[in-house]
């Protein structure tokens, strides 16, 4: 096999590796300590939920118990201690730049004992969004950040026992109805201080979000003049941002003007690349789509395909 030929294949192999790489919560960073979020690989106690998604899939459905905490989710058996005011850094294994959208934590509180409660009986109160600031997603910074999501518990939380719900929504292909990806993860907490705010109203996990709302059903391939993030307000002292108007958008990428071939910086669940040499029947392919990008180097064309 030529070695055009042989660079190809492995390139299009490792993009739909990518694509297949989604991900979940491993941990949490409160009051300079580190806690498991969610361990697969491992039975040692943890603060973080454990859910049918080592797969690093999402919720199967919106409305669903399954939308609370992720597919079958059970509680974790301990707690990671944090004060109201202080911020939790929420770390992810992993995450796909094509899988862009916004970033969302609530907290429900959960009586006496979060590691027996019933998901479906929490009520959640939203502390933080951030949805599209320009033409960047909160998702983006989450990926800049190493991976990590700060979310800032608020001053006014009384003490007490609460299940956080951390969560990102992968918009790539929402542009039909059931097609936007919620990534939920659980994570219980022991918050200490002395605010005086118990979180008595909430929302039920399964009444946060509809498969129609403007934030859930969106085409986001389009120029975005804003963009309407997804469940209930922000509560008093919360955190909230990212709806700024989108700047116009180039219609055609651009060609380097080295040769070089552009590295591809986000994929999607199905990716192809397609090389059409100016002689001869070389190519290797994938199923494929949209295009998103061409380049051309050494007389040939490469095109780089996108589902939505």
């Amino acid at each position: 096999m030529s070695s055009f030929k042989t660079s190809a294949l492995v390139g299009a192999i490792t993009l739909l590796a990518k694509a297949n790489a989604h991900g979940f919560v491993s941990g949490i960073l409160a009051g300079g300590k580190y806690y498991v979020g969610q361990s697969h690989y491992s039975t040692d106690p943890s603060a973080g939920w454990l859910a049918d998604n080592g797969d690093n899939g999402f919720a199967s459905s919106l409305t669903d118990s399954n939308i609370i905490c992720h597919n079958n989710a059970v509680p974790g058996t301990q707690y990671v201690t944090v004060a109201a005011g202080d911020a939790l850094e929420i770390q992810w294994n992993t995450w796909p730049e094509s899988h862009k959208g916004p970033m969302l934590d609530y907290l429900a509180p959960c009586g006496e004992d979060c590691t027996s409660v019933d998901p479906t009986a929490l009520k959640f109160t939203k502390i933080d969004e951030k949805g599209l600031t320009g033409d960047s997603w909160a998702s983006d910074e989450m990926i800049a950040n190493n991976f990590t999501w700060v979310s800032t518990i608020p001053s006014s939380i009384a003490p007490g026992k609460y299940v956080l719900r951390h969560e990102t929504i992968a918009l790539h292909s929402a542009g039909s109805e059931g097609g936007a990806q919620a990534y939920p993860q659980c994570v219980n907490l022991e918050v200490t201080g002395s605010g005086s705010n118990s979180l008595g109203d909430g929302t039920l996990g399964t009444a946060l979000y509809t498969p129609t709302d403007p934030g859930i059903l969106i085409n986001i391939y389009t120029e975005l003049s804003d963009y309407e993030i997804p469940g209930p307000a922000v509560m008093a002292g919360g955190s909230s941002g990212g709806s700024a108007p989108a700047p116009s958008k180039p219609s055609t990428p651009s060609t380097p003007s080295n040769g070089t071939i552009p590295a591809v910086s986000s994929v999607t669940s199905s990716v192809a690349i397609t090389a059409v040499p100016t002689t001869g029947n070389a190519a290797v392919s994938t199923t494929s789509s949209a295009p998103v990008m061409t380049a051309t180097a050494g007389g040939r064309k490469f095109v780089c395909y996108e589902e939505i």
